[in-house]
């Protein structure tokens, strides 16, 4: 399935690891950046194909602004569902979660 939009960010935290990734007999030492995009309940469009999140999705450039540099107490005010009728479904596949949404 594939879901649109005009323009978009997701929101998202980075940091850095200073221990070993990769696998215990193959460990990879640090440091690493690592990354991970923020999840809110679905929306309508989302919850048949995903009912347990959908990523926090960003609209504008204000509320990118906000995201970068605003105190935690602003910034998340932005993690929340987007309304149900920002998004589009454009495509299905043959994809079980993609019949579930039809």
């Amino acid at each position: 399935m594939m879901i649109a939009r005009r323009s978009f960010a997701f929101a998202g935290i980075w940091a850095e690891f200073k221990g070993d990734r990769g696998t215990k007999s193959k460990p990879i030492p640090g440091p690493h950046l690592i990354y991970g995009f923020l999840t809110t309940a679905p929306n309508a469009i989302v919850e048949p194909i995903h009912p347990k999140a959908m990523p926090v999705i960003l609209t504008t450039e204000e509320e990118c602004d906000v995201w970068m540099r605003a105190p935690w107490d602003e910034a998340k005010a932005l993690q929340r569902p987007l309304p149900d009728g920002a998004l589009k479904i454009v495509a299905r596949g043959a994809d079980k979660e993609d019949r579930a949404a039809a």
